[in-house]
C-alpha cells in the first residue's frame, strides 16, 4: 500500500474501498479485507502510541468490513477512545462506529456513557449534538437510565444552542418510546410545551414530535399545548411563502411542521376556548381556501406539499365532526379529487370520504359523488381504488340509494377481482338485509348473489336469507317460486341448490298447485341436482326428500325407492348412510299422523343479530373502521362504518366453519336447527321503512317497543336469552368517576352516538335509541393494544334510589378481548319514573398482568325519554299559564360558551329531544319548543323557551314542567350545551 499523509483525507480507506471495488470474485474481496484486518489488529496491539488520525483511519476501515456484512470482534476500545479527542472528526467517528456496532449490552457502555456525560457537560453545541444522537441511535435502557433526567435540563435551558434543542427533544422521543418509564416529564411539561412558542423552526418541528408522542399517554398534562398549536399554526397558515424563506418548500411554509401540528390537534377533542376555536376554525378555512387557488409552481414537490396538509387538515375535520359547514367543503374539496389523474390522490379521496359519509353533517354531501364513485368502481385500473370505491359506496348507502347502489355492486362482482370479492358479497348481503323494506327485493338479490358469485358466499350469508324466508310468512312463496326458476338454470351453483332445498323443503307446498312446479317436477329437479353435490348437501336433500313425503303423500314410493338404492343404504359416507336408513324406515313405519308431527314446519327462528357483519369485520381486520361515529343512521343499521356490531362470540371465534349462527347443533336436515343465542335485531332492519307496506308487519315503533319487552320467565325467547350476571357491584364497590366523567356525559346530552372514552388502552364507543319510556343502548369496547385484555367485566351500577327510577337490563361480554378487537354489550333500559343522577358504568379488566379499571357515567339522561309534542300557539301559551306556580319554573341566564349560531342552537334543541314550535313566539330570534318525559310511572309535560342576545352573547332560558326536580334539572342540562 502506498505511504499516505496525514493531511490527504484518509487516502488510505478510499484506497481499500476502491480495491474491495476491483475485486473479481468474492473470494478475492475475502481475502483483501483478511488482510486488511491483519494489518490493523497488528496496528492497534503494536503500535500503542498510535494517533487520533490512524485511530480514525483503521477504525472506519472496520466500519466499512462491517457493512460489507463481515464480523467485527476488535477495535471497540480503540473507538471508545476517539470519543475523548477534542477533535470534530475523531470524535465524530468514534460515536459513528459505537452507534452501528456496540451492543446495547456491552461491558464497554459504561466507558462511553461518562465519555457521553462529558460531552453533554462540556457546552461544546457541536459536541453535545453528537453525544445527543450516540444516545437516540444506542437507545439502550441502561443509557436512558444514565440521560433521562439531564436530557430534559438541555431541551429547556435558555443556554442551550438551537440545534441542541432539536437534538434533545428527537433524543428525548427516542428514549421515551423504548422505555415510556424513564422520561420524568412532570417537572418538565409546561416548559417543554412552551417551545411550541421557540422563534426557531426547527426546535418548534422536534417538539412536536415530542409532544405527540407524550400526549398520548398523559393528554391532560399537555393540555395547554392546544393553544400554542393553534397559534403556530395560524401563523404558519397565514404567512406568505417568502416570510419562513428557511422553511419554505416549493412555495409551500413549513409544510411537515403544519402536518405535525395537524397531527397533534387530533389528539385532543376541539378546543373548549371559543376564541381558540374560533382561530383553529379559521386556520381550517384559510387551508380549504388555499387549495383552491392556482398552484403557484408545477413541479410535483409542491402539489404533494400543499396536499400532505390539506389532506391532514380533513382529517382533523373529520376528527372534530363538529363543524358542519367544514365537513361539507372537505367533502366538496375531496369530490374534486375522486376525479384527480394522479391514483394515490383518489384513493386518499375515496379513502377519506368513507370517514365523512359516516357524519351527520356530510353523509348527503358525500352521496352527491355517488355516480362518480360507481364509475371509478367500474373504470380504476388500480384494484387498490376499486376497493376504496366500493368501500365509499357501501359507506354512502341509505333508503334512498340501496337499490342503485346494490345494483351497482352486483353488477362490478361479475367482473370482480377474486381478492375482493368475498368482501363484495358480504357486503352486498348486509346492505339488502338493512335497507329492504320489500322482501321480494331482498330474496332476489341473495340469490342474485349466488348465481354470479356462489363460490364467495359465505354459509353466513345463505343461512341468514333462510332465517328470514321462515320467520317472514308474506315471503315464503315468493321465495319458493323465485329459487324453483333459478334452480331450472343449466348450471347450478351448489349454494342455489342449498337454498333450493331448504325452501322447498319447507315451502314448495305454496307453489305445488302450479303444474308447472308440481311436486313431481320439484322432486325431480332438485334430485338432479343430487349427484352433483357434495356430502353435506347431500345430506340436506334427503332431509328435503323426507319432508316432501309429509308435504306431498303421491311422492312418496318414488322418494322411498331413492332412499333403498344400494347407493344410499350402503354409502361410504356414515352420515348418508345413517340418514337414508333412518329416513326410510320413518317413511315406511311411522303413521300419518306421528310422520307429520315430526316432519312439521320448522318454527321462526328466534331474531338476532345478524352474523353478516362479523365476517366482514373479520375480512377487513381489526384495521376496519370505528361503528361509533355515525350519528345520521338508524340504531338498527349494521354497516361498518356505523352499524350494530356482531355480538362478542362472533367477533372473537377465529376459525372459519366456527358456529357464527348457532346452525350447526346437529348436521343440517331441510332446515338449519334453531340458533342457539337470541337476539332481536331482525325486525329492526325490516321494520323501519319509510312506509311500511301491509304485509311486512309491525311499524318501526311497535317492533322496537315490542323488542325491548323483557321476555316472560315461561316463554322460550326468556329460556334462550343469556343469563344475567350473579350480582353487579354496588356503588361502594367501585371507584369514583374519572375527572372528566361530567364533560364526557354533558357531550351526549343532545345526541345518541359517539365516542364516549378513549384513552392508549381502550376505547369506548356508544350507541343508542329511545322511543317513549324504553331505551335500546350499544356499547362498544376497543382494545386500541396488540395485547390481549384479561378478566374483562363491564357492569351497570344504580347510585342511591337509582335502582327505583331506572331498570338497565345489560348482556355479558366476553371475558377476554384480542389486540385490536371489539366487543360489543347490549343495554335493554326501562325509565320508570323521572331521575336526576346517570347509572355508572365501571369497566374493569388486566392488562399485561396489571389491574386496570375506571368508572364513567352513563350518558342515560332524562330528557332522552322525551316525546316531542307539536301544539299551536294558543294551546301553548295556555299550557303555559298552567304551568305557573314558582316551582313549576326553572330559569336561568348565562354567558353564550359557544359561538351564536341559529342552525347549530336549532340542531341542539332537536337533539335534545323537544319539538320546536315555529310562530309561536313573538320574536323571531326567540326559540319555543315542547315535550313530554315518558316514564313508566307518569308522563312530565315540559315546555321551553330560549332567548338568545347576540350582542351581549347571553342566553336566558326558561322551562316549565309539572315536577319541580325536572325543570331544574333539565335547565341545568339544556343550558350546559351552549
Amino acid at each position: 500500500m502506498p505511504a499516505v499523509s496525514k493531511g490527504d483525507g484518509m487516502r488510505g480507506l478510499a484506497v481499500f474501498i476502491s480495491d474491495i471495488r476491483n475485486c473479481k470474485s468474492k473470494e478475492a474481496e475475502i481475502k483483501r479485507i483478511n488482510k486488511e484486518l491483519a494489518n490493523i489488529r497488528s496496528k492497534f496491539k503494536g503500535d500503542k502510541a498510535l494517533d487520533g488520525y490512524s485511530k480514525k483511519k483503521y477504525v472506519c476501515k472496520l466500519l466499512f468490513i462491517f457493512l460489507l456484512g463481515h464480523d467485527i470482534d476488535f477495535g471497540h476500545m480503540e473507538a471508545v477512545n476517539l470519543l475523548s479527542s477534542n477533535k470534530y472528526t475523531e470524535k465524530q467517528i468514534g460515536y459513528l462506529f459505537i452507534s452501528v456496532l456496540v451492543n446495547s449490552n456491552s461491558e464497554l457502555i459504561r466507558l462511553i456513557n461518562n465519555a457521553i456525560k462529558n460531552d453533554l457537560a462540556s457546552r461544546n453545541p457541536t459536541f453535545m449534538c453528537l453525544a445527543l444522537h450516540c444516545i437516540a441511535n444506542v437507545g439502550s435502557r441502561e443509557m436512558g437510565e444514565a440521560f433521562a433526567a439531564d436530557i430534559p435540563r438541555i431541551l429547556v435551558a435558555g443556554d442551550s444552542m438551537d440545534s441542541v434543542k432539536q437534538s434533545a427533544a428527537l433524543c428525548l422521543l427516542r428514549l421515551y418510546k423504548a422505555s415510556p418509564d424513564l422520561v420524568p416529564m412532570g417537572e418538565w411539561t409546561a416548559r417543554v410545551v412552551h417551545l411550541l412558542n421557540d422563534q426557531h423552526m426547527g426546535v418548534v418541528t422536534a417538539a412536536v414530535s415530542l409532544i405527540t408522542c407524550l400526549c398520548k399517554k398523559n393528554p391532560d398534562d399537555f393540555k395547554t399545548c392546544i393553544s400554542l398549536a393553534v397559534s403556530r399554526l395560524s401563523r404558519i397558515v397565514s404567512s406568505a411563502s417568502t416570510d419562513l424563506q428557511d422553511y419554505t418548500y416549493y412555495f409551500v411554509p413549513a409544510p411537515w411542521l403544519s402536518v405535525k401540528l395537524l397531527r397533534l390537534l387530533q389528539c385532543y377533542p376541539p378546543p373548549e376556548d371559543a376564541a381558540v376555536k374560533g382561530r383553529l376554525v379559521e386556520c381550517l378555512e384559510t387551508v380549504l381556501n388555499k387549495a383552491q387557488e392556482p398552484p403557484k409552481s408545477k413541479k410535483v414537490q409542491h402539489s404533494n406539499a400543499k396536499n400532505a396538509i390539506l389532506f391532514e387538515t380533513i382529517s382533523l375535520i373529520i376528527h372534530y365532526d363538529s363543524e358542519p359547514n367544514l365537513l361539507v367543503r372537505a367533502c366538496n374539496q375531496l369530490g374534486q379529487f375522486l376525479q384527480h389523474r394522479e391514483t394515490n390522490l383518489r384513493y386518499l379521496a375515496l379513502e377519506s370520504m368513507c370517514t365523512l359519509a359516516s357524519s351527520e353533517f356530510s353523509h348527503e354531501a358525500v352521496k352527491t359523488h355517488i355516480d362518480t364513485v360507481i364509475n371509478a368502481l367500474k373504470t380504476e385500473r388500480d384494484v387498490s381504488v376499486r376497493q376504496r370505491a366500493a368501500d365509499l359506496l357501501y359507506a354512502m348507502c341509505d333508503r334512498s340509494n340501496a337499490k342503485q347502489i346494490v345494483s351497482e355492486m352486483l353488477r362490478y362482482l361479475e367482473t370482480a377481482d377474486y381478492a375482493i370479492r368475498e368482501e363484495i358479497v358480504l357486503k352486498v348481503a348486509i346492505l339488502a338485509e338493512k335497507y329492504a323494506v320489500d322482501y321480494s327485493w331482498y330474496v332476489d338479490t341473495i340469490l342474485n348473489l349466488i348465481r354470479i358469485a356462489g363460490d364467495y358466499v359465505s354459509e353466513e350469508v345463505w343461512y341468514r336469507v333462510l332465517q328470514i324466508v321462515t320467520n317472514r310468512d308474506d315471503v315464503q312463496g315468493y321465495a319458493a317460486k323465485t329459487v324453483f326458476e333459478a334452480l331450472q338454470a343449466p348450471a347450478c351453483h351448489e349454494n342455489m341448490v342449498k337454498v333450493g332445498g331448504y325452501i322447498l323443503g319447507e315451502f314448495g307446498n305454496l307453489i305445488a298447485g302450479d303444474p308447472r312446479s308440481s311436486p313431481p317436477v320439484q322432486f325431480s329437479l332438485l334430485h338432479s341436482k343430487f349427484h352433483l353435490c357434495s356430502v353435506a348437501t347431500r345430506a340436506l336433500l334427503l332431509s328435503t326428500y323426507i319432508k316432501f313425503i309429509n308435504l306431498f303423500p303421491e311422492t312418496k314410493a318414488t322418494i322411498q325407492g331413492v332412499l333403498r338404492a344400494g347407493s344410499q343404504l350402503r354409502n361410504a359416507d356414515v352420515e348418508l348412510q345413517q340418514r337414508a336408513v333412518e329416513y326410510l324406515t320413518l317413511s315406511s313405519v311411522a303413521s300419518t299422523d306421528v310422520l307429520a308431527t315430526v316432519l312439521e314446519e320448522m318454527p321462526p327462528f328466534p331474531e338476532r343479530e345478524s352474523s353478516i357483519l362479523a365476517k366482514l369485520k373479520r375480512k377487513k381486520g381489526p384495521g376496519a373502521g370505528s361503528a361509533l361515529d355515525d350519528g345520521r343512521r338508524d340504531p338498527s343499521s349494521n354497516d361498518i362504518n356505523g352499524g350494530v356490531e356482531p355480538t362478542p362470540s362472533t367477533v372473537s371465534t377465529p376459525s372459519p366453519s366456527a358456529d357464527l349462527l348457532g346452525l350447526r347443533a346437529a348436521p343440517p336436515p331441510a332446515a338449519p336447527p334453531a340458533p342457539s343465542g337470541a337476539g332481536n335485531l331482525l325486525v329492526d332492519v325490516f321494520s323501519d321503512g319509510p312506509a311500511a307496506q301491509p304485509g311486512l308487519g309491525p311499524s318501526a315503533e311497535e317492533a322496537f317497543l315490542s323488542e325491548l319487552e323483557p321476555p316472560a320467565p315461561e316463554s322460550p325467547m326468556a329460556l334462550l336469552a343469556d343469563p344475567a350476571p350473579a350480582a353487579d357491584p354496588g356503588p361502594e364497590d367501585i371507584g369514583p368517576p374519572i375527572p372528566e366523567a361530567d364533560e364526557l356525559l354533558n357531550k351526549f346530552v343532545c345526541k345518541n352516538n359517539g365516542v364516549l372514552f378513549e384513552n392508549q388502552l381502550l376505547q369506548i364507543g356508544v350507541k343508542s335509541e329511545f322511543r317513549q319510556n324504553l331505551g335500546r343502548m350499544y356499547l362498544f369496547y376497543g382494545n386500541k393494544t396488540s395485547v390481549q385484555f384479561q378478566n374483562f367485566s363491564p357492569t351497570v351500577v344504580h347510585p342511591g334510589d337509582l335502582q327505583t327510577q331506572l331498570a338497565v337490563q345489560t348482556k355479558r361480554v366476553a371475558a377476554q378481548v384480542d389486540g385490536g378487537a371489539q366487543v360489543q354489550q347490549v343495554l335493554n333500559i326501562e325509565c320508570l319514573r323521572d331521575f336526576l343522577t346517570p347509572p355508572l358504568l365501571s369497566v374493569r379488566f388486566r392488562y399485561g398482568g396489571a389491574p386496570q379499571s375506571l368508572t364513567l357515567k352513563l350518558p342515560v339522561t332524562i330528557n332522552k325519554f322525551f316525546q316531542p309534542t307539536e301544539m299551536a300557539a294558543q294551546d301553548f301559551f295556555q299550557r303555559w299559564k298552567q304551568l305557573s306556580l314558582p316551582q313549576q319554573e326553572a330559569q336561568k341566564i348565562f354567558k353564550a360558551n359557544h359561538p351564536m349560531d341559529a342552525e347549530v342552537t336549532k340542531a341542539k334543541l332537536l337533539g335534545f329531544g323537544s319539538a320546536l314550535l315555529d310562530n309561536v313566539d313573538p320574536n323571531p330570534e326567540n326559540f319555543v319548543g315542547a315535550g313530554i318525559i315518558q316514564t313508566k310511572a307518569l308522563q312530565v309535560g315540559c315546555l321551553l323557551r330560549l332567548e338568545p342576545n347576540a350582542q351581549a352573547q347571553m342566553y336566558r332560558l326558561t322551562l316549565r314542567t309539572s315536577k319541580e326536580p325536572v325543570s331544574r334539572h333539565l335547565c341545568e342540562l339544556l343550558a350546559q350545551q351552549f
